[in-house]
């Protein structure tokens, strides 16, 4: 993907969570504005056969994935239209057959479930790669070390990116971690990692790339960590906590200005052409929004279907 294909693909998720949260009925969500240049980066370094897992912050990995954005914007909605019939929601939104596994609510969850789809890519010798999206609140949790130990004993084709927006919920990151950088977390296994800008997509988009061919020729494992930033509060239910000062400095980090900026001072790029891109990026959004409202609710008696 050129530079220009990644602004547009940040400028689109940008778009669409401000149509969503625009609707006053918009649901329990977890935002991705702040952290586009993460979900982009990532998905910019898979091809449609491997898998992409994700922590209940899901909109922006669904959408840099390729997921159809009216399609995705029901499922927010509870619509029947939507990739899970209205079911799954932004905590469990999926469409492996586009090579998005899914979303995961719990945190933590997606791990060891990550480390079971590189395991199926591996057995059935499939040149496929899984990568799982998470955020800095999981490297508490026993499941990151216990998928980090597997993934280097069996050198799984797994790419694990930790998406540090450095707040978990209300507690900044210093306050609950001790690692200097949590990519550290994966020496001791003797796993490649490393530490990225993750408001800078190119940067995000080459050390993927590096792993996730590493991954694919039988190289085994990596941990990325991403440094980002999170635009709203933990979710749609929660007040920030952050101060007004420091959410000014947060927003002077933005990915999507920075690419921006980026390319207008290449001479790639110009005013107008910008523009017309958030304008496009814009009536996507209202596009997935009208194919959204239009879809009906699922039918009641489907409550007990697609249920183990």
């Amino acid at each position: 993907m050129s530079a220009l294909d990644l602004l547009a693909d940040m400028l689109r998720i940008r778009a669409f969570e401000a149509v969503l949260v625009s609707r006053r009925d918009h649901g329990f969500q977890l935002l991705s504005s702040g952290a586009e240049a993460v979900a982009v980066g990532v998905a910019a370094a898979l091809t449609r056969e491997d898998q992409l897992l994700t922590s209940g912050r899901s909109i922006g990995p669904a959408l840099a994935r390729g997921l159809d954005p009216g399609r995705v914007m029901a499922e927010l909605l509870g619509k029947a239209s939507g990739t899970n019939r209205g079911k799954g929601g932004r905590g469990h939104l999926a469409q492996p057959s586009e090579g998005f596994f899914g979303a995961h609510a719990v945190v933590g969850g997606n791990l060891t479930i990550a480390a079971g789809v590189a395991l199926s890519f591996q057995v059935r010798q499939i040149p496929a790669v899984a990568v799982c999206i998470f955020g800095d609140g999981a490297c508490a949790a026993g499941a990151l070390h216990e998928t980090l130990n597997l993934a280097a004993i069996w050198k799984l084709p797994l790419v694990l990116v930790c998406d540090n927006n450095q707040m978990a919920v209300s507690t900044p990151r210093a306050d609950a971690l001790a690692p200097a950088a949590l990519s550290d977390l994966a020496a001791p296994f003797g796993l490649p990692h490393a530490t990225v800008d993750g408001t800078d997509v190119l940067s995000v988009s080459e050390a993927m790339r590096a792993y996730v061919a590493r991954a694919r020729s039988g190289g085994g494992a990596a941990f990325l960590e991403c440094l980002s930033e999170r635009f709203y509060s933990h979710s749609s239910s929660t007040r920030e906590t952050r101060s007004a000062a420091e959410m000014a400095v947060v927003k002077t980090r933005c990915p999507i200005e920075r690419l921006a900026a980026h390319l207008l001072d290449a001479g790639d790029l110009d005013a107008e052409a910008l523009a017309r891109m958030r304008s496009e990026a814009h009536e996507a959004a209202v596009a997935a929004m009208a194919f959204a409202e239009a879809a009906p609710f699922p039918d009641a008696a489907e409550a007990l279907t697609d249920v183990l």
